[in-house]
């Protein structure tokens, strides 16, 4: 795990190359802080930070062919780099490391900018092929590592955080006015756009082509979720085989390294499936808790498993000063505001972690590939209207000779079926963030100016998938934005900040390509004894695996006790920070809005969106006071 940065085409004086790519990798120096490279020519620079995980000696990037023709950074593991060094040594590649870098670099050379559709694992990749003249950007399947660029003239700058590009002293900082409208809505800013003007993400499965005679970049969409229900099913048995093959073979890879490795463990069934793949008795596990929160305190249930498979258990608990104090290097590191509170323990879980180990594994992305959270309640309205499709259907012809009292209920069923089911047809389609509507900022904002509505993004993702189940429709769309941007962002962020790589089982395109075609039922359906579950085929996977308390028991998420501290102990702070008249947020917000969101968010009884408002304006703030010095 590393951190990368670059230009292409930039007019840079030859002295002034090198330096130029330090001063962007000195930015991101916690990515990589064990060695670090350049390369530079008259038209392509690459500077490279690296976290040493596999080949320790012999892996230093930037890396080039023999020839000196082809040059790559990369950040990120490439999981089966083992089987395709075999496959290009039988083909007569030679190779001069072990390290995954090298393999990327001959697939490249072999098969072209395609071939790297064979890699399994996270990664972000800049390839300057000096042959054709082209640079190439390539971002992972589902965006486990990010990568952001920007157009200054003809040139491109590029870099695994936006601080990297924002060092280059050649982007003018200016807020992007729509980040801010979306940043309200999702509590995150929405790929391809970043809190600043002129400096975009590459969403996830998208790669970037820019050509020495190009007057404008190339994006492109390499990869897509092919999440459709099977024509014919087959038994559960087989579905239940599948999954644990797959599941246990993503873990066994993630657990290779020449470095020390170990699993991040909330006690929640993510984790804990997790430890229970791995199987193996020496492993790490670490877990995080508030002090004096014991109604969201869950080490019980993590020690529970640590017990159970006999692993060298670590915990932490942080309190409120704790929490506090590190608000502003959070914001830093996050480059733009993410007002997810888990995102705080996280990092305290890694930097316990850190002192033991260099890789930890983690249970992110089950939720989205196998329907957490709360999919059972909706799997259960599903059902109740499809079956009300059916009764209305088969009833038709008997119920157009039947007095009318029985026609406006029939209607409305059938009209519900028609919306719920298909989720391009909703006015608001689900979504994991929907904080404010179009309507709402408008109202807050001082110069709402007249951008899209935030949710235009879901309704993009949805038409793209087309006519599918219900369930497949939210998942789909949840992998687009939710999962990257708040999710994945927030672990490579504070797994980074403490230079600790983070891997994520649940997320290998074998078994996310798998999930994507399993019967809705066994995501979220009705379990063996007729209630309705999340992550069905998860559950019966840890069912003979785990004790029972972990697998039944309600999934929490990552729970803070930090939205009842806004109600008493930190109410004061609050205020401090959105009533002041010197606040930063006033030159965005109205000063009654913002009053209006800190008296219902602070309340004693205020409910949970109240808080999450209040929360994004704070974090908002917070990164406001941080980054517009």
């Amino acid at each position: 795990m590393c951190g990368l940065a670059g230009w292409f085409r930039l007019d840079v004086e030859h002295a002034q190359r090198v330096p130029l790519l330090r001063d962007m990798c000195a930015a991101i120096v916690h990515r990589g802080p064990d060695d670090q490279g350049f390369y530079a020519d008259d038209d392509c620079g690459l500077g490279f930070q690296r976290l040493s995980i596999v080949d320790l000696e012999s892996g230093h990037q930037p890396m080039a062919t023999d020839d000196g023709r082809i040059v790559i950074c990369f950040n990120g593991e490439i999981f089966n780099h083992v089987e395709l060094r075999d496959d290009l040594t039988r083909s007569g590649l030679q190779f001069r490391t072990r390290s995954d870098t090298e393999v990327i670099l001959r697939l490249y050379e072999a098969m072209g900018i395609d071939g790297l559709a064979r890699l399994n694992g996270m990664f972000a990749i800049v390839i300057w092929d000096k042959r054709q003249g082209v640079l190439h950007l390539v971002r992972d399947r589902l965006g486990v590592k990010p990568l952001y660029y920007a157009r200054v003239g003809n040139a491109l700058l590029f870099g695994s955080e936006i601080k990297s590009i924002l060092a280059s002293r050649r982007i003018e900082k200016s807020v992007n006015r729509q980040a801010v409208w979306d940043f309200l809505t999702y509590r995150y800013v929405p790929a391809p756009q970043t809190i600043w003007d002129g400096i975009f993400k590459l969403p996830p499965a998208h790669r970037l082509e820019l050509r020495l005679g190009d007057a404008e970049p190339r994006v492109s969409r390499w990869w897509d979720m092919p999440m459709s229900a099977p024509a014919s099913e087959k038994a559960d048995r087989e579905y239940e085989d599948e999954f644990r093959d797959l599941f246990e073979d993503a873990v066994r890879l993630r657990l290779q390294a020449d470095v020390p490795v170990g699993i991040t463990l909330s006690g929640g069934l993510d984790s804990s499936a997790v430890v229970a793949a791995a199987g193996a008795r020496s492993l790490h596990t670490f877990s995080v808790a508030f002090a004096n929160a014991p109604d969201t305190d869950e080490l019980a249930y993590a020690r529970m498993v640590a017990k159970e498979f006999s692993t060298q258990h670590h915990e932490v608990v942080i309190d409120e000063k704790e929490f506090l104090n590190f608000l502003p290097d959070f914001v830093w590191h996050t480059d733009e505001p993410l007002a997810d509170l888990a995102s705080l323990p996280l990092y305290h879980v890694s930097r316990l972690a850190r002192q033991q180990v260099k890789v930890v594994l983690s249970g992110e992305g089950a939720d989205e590939i196998l329907a957490g959270y709360d999919f059972d309640r909706w799997a259960k309205l599903w059902d109740q209207v499809a079956a009300a499709r059916v009764a209305t259907s088969g009833m038709r012809g008997f119920v157009s000779g039947l007095a009318s009292p029985f026609s406006p209920s029939l209607r409305r069923e059938r009209a519900l079926a028609a919306t719920v089911t298909d989720q391009r047809l909703v006015p608001e389609p689900i979504s994991m963030t929907n904080l404010w509507s179009s309507a709402e900022k408008r109202g807050m904002l001082l110069s709402p100016g007249e951008w899209p509505d935030s949710l235009d993004s879901v309704r993009r993702s949805l038409d793209r998938l087309g006519a599918q189940e219900p369930l497949n429709q939210v998942l789909y769309s949840y992998c687009q934005d939710w999962l990257v941007e708040d999710l994945l962002m927030k672990a490579d962020r504070m797994s980074m900040a403490n230079s600790l790589e983070l891997r994520t089982p649940f997320l290998d395109y074998r078994l996310v390509e798998w999930a994507a075609r399993l019967p809705p039922r066994l995501k979220a359906g009705r379990g063996p004894g007729g209630e309705y579950r999340t992550k069905e085929i998860l559950r019966r996977y840890a069912g003979s695996r785990l004790p029972a308390e972990i697998v039944t028991r309600p999934k929490q998420g990552f729970p803070v006790p930090v939205y009842d501290w806004l109600s008493g102990s930190l109410k004061g702070w609050v205020g401090e920070m959105l009533l002041d008249p010197a606040a930063r947020c006033r030159d965005w917000l109205r000063p009654d809005a913002v009053a209006a969101a800190v008296a219902a968010g602070t309340a004693a009884d205020a409910p949970s969106v109240a808080r999450h408002r209040l929360w994004s304006l704070l974090i908002l703030e917070i990164w406001m006071r941080r980054w517009l010095q």
